[in-house]
């Protein structure tokens, strides 16, 4: 029988190894302060002058939100869900085309430092500052997490002070927002990509080495029912399902990529709008990477303990653990490596909290301040960087929130999806249709962001059964441990199979609510399409019966023909067509004129005696 694994702690090695990544982070915000001058002006430190190129940016929007959620949680959620969450490679391309040809054009070309001024440029006032105060609440509940979480994971595995971690990750972000703007987060967000696929690496590595293979993994996975990729099953209660995934993915990636201050500003960073589209699509490269590394150490996850799971046998306190609680299992024996998975895992946490805070100083700078203050530039640069400093502490302070939000990834994705989808909706509304007016927009915002918490908050108090979320099944008989009992009722309330659910299950089933079962329990990948759904139908509704008609708009607020790819490439296409028609059709006009004025090739018979007088006459 399987030993569970005893609890390791950080060695020197693995500190020196943390420690090096927080130094090199900080020396690229020093760098950036005191490079090429320093920061001037404010569109200096909040879009780096709007000089990027598209390489550095695309990383960066990587790392924005493949945050230590993404190293520790979605491992696990394979872990016990299996590896059906893969299919957000596929969301990921539809949220790239529709970001890049909907959203992207259009900010570009209003040279936009906040998302929130096209929200008064196209509505009105009200609408700006609503959404703006929408994105501080969600960046705020939201990076509170990104810190607080994966500090408490890797606490109660590796000893990891718990408020040391907390405070460390947001003293090193704030200070290299603060000294660098945008430049320093682009570059520090770069160098934690790297830092977070070595980790990974290291793991599946590792794993890969201990199991025999690559094939013993995937085969333990099939095995245990891991890789049940294609489920097509259409109900919205499901968790995962093909559906799920592809179509509240791309809601919820397109509300993160498309409109979200922290990431609209990296486009308008860059230098062209050329740029600006291939950062987009070079971050799909990257995202994919990302996504099949975390979902591959899920499979090794549930290799390594497929007899002996350590959070039924009560090896680990919370599900959050079991990543590092592996890591110190199977790299114990080579100083320096656990200490790289931190390091990964707060990379992320790292690329992620600064983001917000640049996003957040932006944001509260262009739309609360500069309307309604006559700021010098210099003093707005000043005013950015206390921003920064400001709501550095304020994250560290929404940290201790964290606690009550359940599992990472779910967690993450539900206050995403509760905002975003409301505020996707918006720019949707105003981007594609032009009859929609500014009471339209503000009724459909309410009312979608009205529905979104409704079902999110009801999700909190009534939790879905395992009739809906189906977890897979766990095993501890190849444990050697003595709390039985404990670790059998653990298994039988969270491991049972849908369709074995208990008579005590059915039970608790009819004591909740209608609501609670049919409404509740919808895939919390559908909060983000529910929110954006009902915003555009209310905001068209309203809008058709407080005017209907087209509004008179300033030019490049609405989606044109000409914003859009493929309609360039049939420009080009047709032009090239003509181009190649023109010059036949020339070539034809030279010949045909050819042949009537040079004689040698006249079909009639020539006198030449008459043609030399007629030459000597003229």
């Amino acid at each position: 029988m399987e030993k569970l694994a005893a609890v390791a702690s950080f060695t020197l090695w693995d500190y020196v190894v943390f420690a090096s990544m927080l130094v090199v982070s900080a020396g690229i915000g020093v760098y950036y302060a005191f490079a090429q001058g320093g920061q001037h002006s404010s569109t200096d430190f909040l879009v780096g002058g709007r000089s990027m190129t598209a390489v550095p940016v695309a990383l960066s929007l990587t790392a924005s939100f493949m945050s230590a959620i993404t190293v520790l949680g979605t491992p696990v959620e394979v872990y016990f869900y299996g590896a059906i969450f893969i299919l957000t490679c596929l969301s990921y391309i539809l949220m790239v085309v529709i970001g890049s040809e909907l959203f992207l054009p259009i900010f570009y070309r209003l040279g936009l430092t906040s998302t929130y001024q096209y929200l008064e440029m196209r509505f009105d006032k009200s609408l700006k500052l609503f959404g703006a105060a929408l994105f501080i609440i969600q960046t705020l509940l939201y990076t509170g997490l990104v810190i607080y979480a994966p500090a408490l994971a890797l606490n109660q595995v590796t000893g990891i002070h718990l408020w040391g971690a907390v405070i460390s990750t947001g003293a090193v972000c704030t200070f290299y927002c603060t000294l660098g703007g945008l430049k320093a987060v682009v570059w520090t967000d770069v160098f934690q990509v790297v830092i977070m696929v070595a980790g990974f690496l290291a793991v599946i590595i590792q794993s890969v080495l201990l199991q025999g293979g690559v094939s013993v993994i995937i085969s333990d996975s099939a095995q245990g029912g891991r890789l049940n990729l294609w489920d097509f099953d259409p109900d919205p209660l499901r968790r995962h399902t093909f559906w799920t995934v592809i179509i509240g993915g791309t809601f919820l990636w397109t509300s993160t990529y498309g409109i979200n201050q922290a990431q609209v500003q990296r486009y308008v960073s860059c230098k062209s709008l050329f740029h600006a589209k291939m950062s987009l699509y070079m971050n799909l490269v990257s995202l994919w990477i990302i996504n099949l590394c975390s979902v591959f150490c899920g499979l090794c996850l549930y290799s390594v303990y497929k007899n002996c799971d350590p959070w039924t046998a009560k090896g680990v306190t919370a599900r959050d653990q079991l990543m590092p609680y592996l890591v110190l299992d199977i790299l114990r024996d080579y100083p320096g490596v656990p200490g790289l998975f931190v390091a990964a895992a707060y990379s992320g946490t790292l690329s992620t909290v600064s983001s917000s805070v640049n996003a957040l100083a932006a944001v509260t700078v262009t739309d609360l301040i500069s309307p309604y203050f006559s700021f010098s530039e210099q003093q707005l640069s000043w005013a950015s960087k206390g921003l920064s400093i400001f709501y550095g502490a304020v994250c560290i302070g929404m940290a201790g929130l964290a606690s009550l939000m359940g599992g990472l990834l779910q967690a993450a994705i539900s206050i995403i999806g509760t905002i975003g989808g409301p505020l996707l909706g918006l720019y949707f509304l105003g981007i594609v249709f032009p009859s929609a007016n500014s009471k339209g927009g503000l009724a459909g915002l309410v009312s979608g962001l009205a529905m979104s918490l409704w079902v999110c908050i009801g999700a909190q108090v009534y939790r879905p059964l395992p009739s809906s979320t189906r977890p897979l099944a766990l095993e501890t008989h190849g444990c050697n441990f003595t709390m039985a009992e404990t670790a059998l009722m653990n298994w039988s309330i969270y491991s049972t199979p849908a369709s074995h659910i208990t008579s005590a299950q059915q039970d608790i089933s009819q004591d909740r609510p209608w609501l609670a079962d049919n409404w509740y329990s919808l895939s919390y990948l559908y909060v983000c399409p529910v929110g954006t759904l009902v915003v555009i139908v209310v905001g068209l509704a309203v809008s058709l019966f407080s005017g209907g008609s087209p509004q008179k708009l300033q030019p490049g607020l609405t989606v044109v023909k000409e914003d859009l790819t493929c309609y360039k490439v049939y420009k080009t296409l047709k032009q090239k067509a003509t181009r190649n028609t023109d010059q036949i059709d020339l070539a034809g006009k030279k010949q045909k004129k050819s042949g009537n004025t040079n004689l040698a090739f006249c079909d009639v018979e020539l006198d030449i005696t008459k043609y030399q007088c007629h030459r000597t006459l003229a």
